[in-house]
């Protein structure tokens, strides 16, 4: 397999195993990892995000992991300029980029480009979520494939964030967001990318969740949410929905034990891989599905 001109991109559910594999991977092909996860961004925290320790990054070069403060918005197009200029880099060193993360609308980004949609106003899209949230997802999905049934095979009725995406792209400027899908171009060609995605068994991912969950508290995430606590960010800023922050808050509060903390996050990060799993079955038809028992082996095959 000849490397040098490829781009690795690495994705699958939350715990999975995805940072030391391609840490593996990295030695053996002279590789440098840069993150695809929205949350691993943000430099305040590192523990309930699971980012890469730093042993794992003094082995191997790794880029855009912890480098935003949480009160700053991060958005698709940001990490896709970024990611892109790493990529351009990584190879003048004739290293091979490996991309790594759990993030689907960023692996979508780079490699089917990303929509450049005018700026829809926060008034505007408020209306629309709370049309959402008043007459229901089923009564909501019907009204878009009403107004746009150009969308009607391409997002699934119970999939409420794209619903909503495509309600108010037609809304605000009159065209569907497949329409503006179809002038969208990828930075790269999509005969340089080899997609792999790590498919976990439902039963072995709860346990890996499960442990990761515990791990997390032994290495300090009550700390961490402490001194989250009192950083005055935006409510709509991505940071407060990483898993964890509402939970501990709450056991901080005394509203809720440190089991019962423990159990909501480990719930919800369960839901998050499943979110993730769904995604990877609509979006990444075309990855390489490899389970864990084989990773050995698809390292092999690497030289």
């Amino acid at each position: 397999m000849d490397l040098q001109s490829k781009i690795i991109l690495l994705s699958g559910p939350t715990a999975s195993g995805k940072s030391n594999f391609a840490v593996n991977l990295a030695k053996k092909i002279k590789g440098e990892i840069v993150n695809v996860d929205s949350m691993q961004v943000y430099k305040e925290l590192k523990i309930l995000t699971a980012r890469p320790n730093i042993k794992e990054q003094k082995k191997i070069k790794h880029h855009l992991y912890g480098f935003i403060s949480v009160k700053n918005k991060f958005s698709t197009g940001q990490w896709l300029k970024l990611a892109s200029k790493k990529i351009v880099q990584i190879r003048k060193k004739k290293k091979i980029p490996i991309l790594v993360g759990g993030t689907g609308l960023y692996f979508k980004a780079l490699t089917e480009g990303l929509v450049k949609i005018p700026n829809i106003s926060n008034k505007f899209r408020d209306e629309i979520r709370s049309l959402q949230k008043k007459i229901g997802q089923k009564k909501f999905y019907k009204k878009l494939i009403k107004i746009d049934p150009l969308i009607k095979n391409q997002i699934n009725e119970n999939d409420v964030q794209r619903s909503l995406r495509a309600y108010e792209i037609k809304k605000y400027t009159s065209k569907s967001m497949t329409v503006w899908f179809q002038k969208t171009k990828a930075l790269f060609d999509e005969k340089v990318f080899i997609k792999i995605y790590i498919e976990f068994p439902r039963d072995e991912l709860v346990k890996r969740i499960n442990a990761r969950v515990d791990r997390m508290f032994k290495e300090g995430a009550i700390q961490e949410v402490k001194k989250f606590k009192k950083i005055k960010i935006k409510r709509e800023n991505s940071a407060n929905k990483v898993i964890g922050i509402e939970e501990i808050k709450k056991y901080l509060d005394n509203k809720i034990t440190l089991e019962q903390a423990k159990e909501q996050i480990a719930i919800k990060s369960r839901q998050y891989a499943k979110r993730q799993s769904t995604w990877a079955r609509g979006q990444m038809m075309s990855w390489e599905r490899i389970e864990p028992r084989n990773l050995n082996s698809a390292l092999k095959k690497f030289n």
